[in-house]
């Protein structure tokens, strides 16, 4: 029996009152309330520095391409390793790129291919612990409430979209890019903690029966493929990732030659855009987990498609911060809604793997984005690269919504 909205909403919301989910909820957005503040600030740095589109996009592309040779393996490592162990290792390496930074800005040494090594080794350590951290919800609630943890665990993320770049809009203005870094730094610290306490030792599966039930460590790629539903979710994450994802990457280009504005601007562009993630996700909150997430996932990929051409079109920056609150919202239903679909159909014993195919499609298609709109933007200008992206966003849904009818 369908729950009512109201009833939906009042039962997710009480995961945040119990203990280890609160907890785990509010570290989680003060890590991503540090990580958002140095993702405004380090395109504008890049920016000061001389950077061209070109190379905005393979910083992009550096921070995200590892999950292409190695988000596989952190997802085997999230089902056979200590996830304790592999959150607080590769965290808290991470956390010395900011760090490095924050010495390379006082040094006055900093150059662009500094930041993008950088970059590349905050993508290296995402790769191998993002499994093991985004199977953490499934961990900690009781099956029938993955969707809404999940849900909420966007709430968060997208809250962070919102108060990240206002907090970076402050410390911009007063101390300058480093005081983003180091906030991100400092931000690791509570994350890495509660993540070490909220997960019992030896979490992941390690005996010897364990690995025999989790199987190849390709297993889990195998059984989302031969499911069409998730197959299908899937591949819409990855073409969204891959066409609609760059807008983020790319705001703070289009913000400076389109509209000739300052970083004052880009924080309200990105702040934008959060706060249409955050109402995605509190939408997804207040629709029954009987519906059908996959038919969600479509619909909103499509509408990122055509959002994408109007955000190309729009001739007035205020236009433009509304349609991002729009597109945020698009892209937050169609990733909430293929990360809980796949993760309900997930077995136990292959939760990491399925998560790091999950983080493949996702991650994997905003990388090759990057890259590839880079190159659009320096042939194209900014505007007709994110338009052909918006056309070709709306026709690949439309192929793969005909596909998975007949299947």
């Amino acid at each position: 029996m369908a729950h009512p909205p109201d009833n939906a909403l009042r039962e997710a919301l009480g995961l945040l009152r119990t203990r280890r989910f609160g907890t785990f909820w509010f570290a989680s957005l003060l890590s991503s309330i540090g990580t958002w503040a140095q993702q405004v600030a380090q395109p504008w740095l890049l920016l000061s520095l001389g950077a061209s589109s070109v190379l905005i996009g393979l910083d992009a592309f550096a921070m995200s391409a590892p999950v292409w040779l190695l988000t596989l393996a952190g997802g085997v490592l999230a089902d056979r390793a200590d996830r304790r162990q592999v959150i607080a290792g590769f965290q808290s390496l991470q956390m010395l790129c900011p760090i490095a930074i924050v010495a390379l800005l006082l040094t006055g040494a900093v150059q662009p291919w500094m930041i993008i090594v950088l970059s590349l080794i905050v993508g290296i350590t995402d790769a191998l612990s993002m499994p093991s951290f985004a199977s953490i919800v499934p961990s900690i609630v009781d099956r029938r409430q993955i969707g809404a943890g999940l849900a909420l665990n966007s709430t968060q993320f997208n809250i962070s979209r919102i108060a990240g770049p206002a907090l970076a809009g402050v410390l911009m203005a007063s101390v300058g890019a480093i005081g983003c870094f180091v906030a991100s730094a400092i931000s690791y610290l509570p994350f890495i903690g509660v993540a070490v306490w909220i997960l019992p030792r030896g979490d992941a599966a390690t005996g010897a029966a364990a690995r025999l039930e989790s199987g190849h460590p390709l297993a889990a790629l195998g059984t989302v493929a031969r499911v069409p539903l998730v197959r299908g979710a899937l591949l819409t994450t990855f073409f969204t990732g891959l066409l609609c994802g760059p807008l983020v990457t790319f705001c703070p280009v289009l913000i400076q030659q389109a509209y000739h504005g300052n970083s004052g601007h880009f924080s309200l562009a990105v702040s934008a855009f959060g706060c249409g993630g955050l109402l995605g996700a509190v939408g997804l909150l207040a629709i029954s987990a009987q519906r059908d997430r996959s038919r969600l996932s479509a619909l909103s990929a499509a509408l990122s498609g055509l959002l994408l051409v109007a955000v190309a079109m729009a001739p007035w920056f205020w236009m433009l911060v509304g349609l991002l609150i729009l597109a945020g919202a698009s892209m937050s239903v169609t990733n909430t809604a293929t990360n809980t679909l796949v993760q309900t159909a997930a077995l136990p014993q292959q939760r990491g793997q399925t998560v790091g195919v999950y983080m493949l499609a996702m991650r994997g298609g905003l990388a090759l984005g990057s890259l590839l709109t880079g190159f659009a933007v320096h042939l194209l200008g900014i505007r007709s690269a994110l338009a052909i992206n918006g056309v070709l966003a709306v026709t690949a849904q439309a192929l793969i919504s005909r596909t998975r009818a007949r299947a």
